[in-house]
């Protein structure tokens, strides 16, 4: 039923939050007017270095974040990695539509974001495309399961962000596959607080302890697919660096690293 219904193959997907990256998953080249592609699949984010650190630090700080007048500044880095970069494996799902004059707009989610954006390519020979976009993005509260660091409280987190895709990229003859290349840069600020639409409501329990962080970042993507008419399977890796800066616990601390965010999924194109 599934392979009749994809939208529904996605759905599922989509029923189950954690972490993960935001991969874009489409080539440099844009749809046709009303054409759409919809895609489900599974992105991660592995943190390394400084970032990997950061994070082991923290699993061994015996402080766990609970001092009552700030915390400790090794727990407060892993803090804002664990929040911000969100290392994990998630399903990630979407849609995107040609809109027209070589342009296209998607709507993708992935376990704790979703990204809206909107691009135009430029086509550079039969094969070859340039493509520019412009994303934004909203962390969702209560999309996002625990952390391996006690007292940061990942299902309360929210926030928002924005990012900008350049592209490359060859499409065969019959766009039997596709190769795109390029770079991205974006940012993106969270909070870890408590959410409610009624004023001055009364909190049940202990709040959770605040975070506040700032990332900045940049680097580099390579993705490919492979298929036959309607159906492809694509593949893609991002690389960034990034600079994090932020509060935890009324600590105030920055740290900068490495990620690496490879994601899979399967397009259907009607």
């Amino acid at each position: 039923m599934l392979e009749k219904h994809p939208l529904l193959a996605i759905a599922a997907l989509l029923s189950c939050g954690c972490g993960g990256g935001l991969p874009l998953l489409h080539p440099a080249r844009t749809l046709p007017p009303g054409e759409v592609r919809a895609f489900g699949g599974f992105s991660g984010n592995v943190v390394v270095g400084s970032f990997a650190t950061a994070i082991r630090n923290a699993e061994s700080d015996p402080s766990q974040g609970t001092a009552s007048q700030g915390a400790d500044p090794t727990y407060a880095k892993g803090a804002l990695v664990a929040a911000s970069i969100g290392p994990g494996v998630a399903p990630v799902g979407g849609a995107r539509v040609g809109v027209g004059w070589q342009s296209e707009g998607g709507l993708a989610y992935t376990g704790r974001a979703l990204r809206a954006d909107l691009r135009h390519s430029i086509d550079l020979s039969t094969h070859w495309s340039l493509s520019l976009g412009v994303a934004g993005s909203a962390a969702l509260y209560g999309h996002q399961e625990g952390s391996s660091l006690e007292n940061v409280s990942l299902g309360q987190l929210h926030g928002w962000g924005a990012d900008v895709p350049v592209l490359v990229g060859y499409e065969s003859e019959g766009s039997l596959y596709m190769l795109w290349m390029g770079a991205r840069g974006g940012g993106e600020h969270v909070d870890i607080s408590d959410v409610t639409s009624e004023p001055k409501a009364v909190t049940l329990g202990m709040p959770p302890i605040s975070l506040s962080a700032t990332r900045f970042w940049g680097g580099g993507l390579v993705g490919f697919a492979v298929g036959f008419r309607h159906i492809h399977v694509a593949f893609e890796l991002d690389v960034a660096y990034a600079t994090i800066s932020g509060n935890y616990n009324d600590t105030p601390v920055t740290v900068a690293g490495l990620t690496i965010a490879p994601a899979t999924a399967l397009w259907w194109r009607f």
